[in-house]
């Protein structure tokens, strides 16, 4: 087969498109993502399954919508490791959600936690998250992505799902289906999914939800650092002060 006339039908490797030409990378990319877009979520899944690496997990927050990642992908891929990062300051009510849908899917989760302890940070540099757009990026940076870099590393993983979507936000509008990110592929099943769609997802299956949509949450991360949505906010606007959407998870590289 001509991979370069079959690019969308064939098995490509992250190592592999790394060799060639930026211009070429950018090309084989924009002509999956174009097939990707024309089809339903359970055909993109099943192009994933044959064209791609086993070697996968799923990021999950088990935020407010996340139950729909976690039914979706364990429907293709049972034992899919599903990794969550724990800063040490998630709600009381995450780690019991976490502890509901671990159960009641069968989850193989995987758990991250940074390098030092949230009482070890604390001490060693204040609360960062109080110290503007420069010591939330280095919370971010301890708490978050490194522990998601070694999540990658040590799982082996060459293919990323993740439950973004480009309607949550300004800085995920142009996001596509498929891109390659810190070295293996990322894949967005659902980027493309209204709000709509997932909460009729959820009706449809009788999913969990977040016991703190109930009390005003919109967007669920860290205790301190995300707030009750109030009226004239946007949804990105309940997170790290409304300073910025993005924890850096998804932006690393």
């Amino acid at each position: 087969m001509n991979k370069m006339l079959n690019t969308v039908n064939y098995c490509w490797t992250v190592k592999e498109i790394s060799l060639l030409h930026i211009d070429k990378q950018k090309l084989i990319l924009n002509k999956i993502n174009k097939y990707l877009e024309s089809l339903i979520t359970e055909k993109r899944l099943e192009w994933a399954i044959k064209y791609l690496s086993k070697k996968v997990m799923l990021s999950s927050s088990f935020g407010l919508q996340s139950s729909v990642s976690l039914h979706l992908l364990t429907q293709y891929y049972p034992k899919i490791p599903i990794v969550l990062i724990d800063t040490g300051y998630l709600f009381p009510e995450t780690y019991h959600f976490i502890n509901q849908l671990t159960e009641t899917m069968k989850l193989n989760l995987y758990v991250f936690c940074p390098k030092k302890s949230a009482a070890w940070q604390e001490a060693q540099y204040g609360k960062l998250w109080t110290q503007g757009i420069k010591g939330i990026n280095r919370y971010n940076a301890i708490n978050k992505i490194e522990p998601m870099h070694r999540a990658l590393k040590t799982l082996n993983i060459e293919v990323w799902f993740a439950g973004l979507r480009r309607e949550q936000s300004k800085s995920r509008k142009k996001l596509s289906i498929i891109t390659i990110q810190n070295g293996v592929f990322k894949f967005l099943p659902i980027v493309d999914w209204s709000t709509v769609q997932v909460t009729n997802y959820i009706k449809k299956y009788s999913l969990q939800q977040h016991p703190l949509k109930e009390q005003g949450y919109v967007s669920i991360g860290d205790i301190h650092t995300s707030s009750k949505w109030r009226p004239g906010m946007k949804a990105e606007e309940t997170r790290f002060f409304g300073l910025q959407r993005e924890c850096g998870l998804h932006t690393i590289d």
